[in-house]
């Protein structure tokens, strides 16, 4: 079991080792995010804003006209709320600036609601050209950042917080769009956003105990999302179901409902995730099982 989110300061480093022309900035929770480590590593080129996320955005956008790669790096529901028009009008100027979000969803659990980032998909798929990254296990963290890094324009990359399993790399190389991590027939297909890889694949393997075959699918990029891919992936599935650490509203639920009612396909869809609530404070697994976004609750919907 890995922490995805204890690599961000890795990925940071090997991108500056590389040559990329990376700068960091941090609004007061280096530590957290692990930014401290690139902190240590290249002091130049981190930017310590405090507490002040509007100012933060507005200064990485200066860092890309400037030439740097800035990393804004913060809880997912600062980098994309507090400072959603600063990141609108980015947007808007296509700035080339990367959004890291660390404690996505539920996994500042103990925080409770004002820091529980169940919207940030939905804040960041609504904005025109922007595209967002959701890796999976830690060992998928570093090589989602230098994707980030070749792209021109802004990217959004959603990091987990909670320690999850690896998955095993020698079997199905990393997904850097839309694949199949596990295809055993067509019963149902799951799709599962990277910050839920360990209760996605829980209830994949509890459904093939059952007897079931299905695939197992893991969206990498949210946005732009590859329609035809995914269309090819669940051809012949009867039953669709998406889990998410987010709300089912605009998120990767969202996303697949809409395609599905856009391309006329027949297959049932059931959506995981936080259902138009705001969520308590508590131990971010327990606070998941509650609100549904389980293996457990998985295979009862899928059944």
């Amino acid at each position: 079991m890995k922490a995805p989110r204890d690599e961000i300061g890795k990925a940071l480093i090997a991108l500056k080792a590389k040559g990329y022309p990376v700068v960091a900035i941090d609004s007061d929770l280096a530590s957290s995010t692990r930014t401290d480590q690139f902190q240590a590593a290249y002091p130049d080129a981190f930017f310590e804003m405090g507490i002040a996320e509007g100012s933060a955005m507005s200064f990485a956008v200066g860092q890309a006209l400037e030439g740097n790669i800035p990393f804004y790096v913060n809880f997912a529901m600062f980098v994309t709320g507090t400072a959603w028009t600063q990141l609108r009008q980015a947007c808007y100027a296509k700035a080339n600036i990367k959004l890291v979000g660390s404690h996505p969803g539920m996994d500042d659990g103990p925080d409770g609601a004002s820091h529980h980032a169940l919207e940030d998909l939905a804040l960041t798929r609504v904005l025109p050209g922007i595209t967002i990254l959701a890796p999976a296990d830690a060992e998928e963290v570093e090589a989602a950042f230098e994707q980030a890094a070749r792209i021109h324009g802004p990217v959004y990359i959603r990091v987990a917080r909670e320690p999850m399993p690896v998955r095993d790399k020698t079997r199905i190389p990393r997904v850097s769009d839309i694949a199949a991590v596990e295809d055993s027939g067509n019963d149902f297909a799951i799709l599962y956003e990277g910050t839920v890889l360990e209760q996605a694949t829980g209830g994949y393997q509890q459904l093939l105990a059952e007897g079931k075959t299905g695939k197992l699918i893991h969206v990498a990029t949210l946005k732009p999302f590859n329609r035809r891919a995914f269309l090819e992936l669940v051809s012949g599935c009867p039953r669709i179901a998406t889990i998410e650490n987010h709300t089912i509203n605009s998120g990767l639920g969202g996303q697949v409902a809409e395609v599905l009612a856009e391309e006329g396909h027949s297959a049932r869809l059931i959506r995981l995730g936080t259902q138009d609530t705001f969520t308590e404070s508590g131990n971010s697994r327990q606070l998941k099982e509650k609100y549904g976004i389980s293996a457990a609750a998985l295979c009862n919907a899928l059944r």
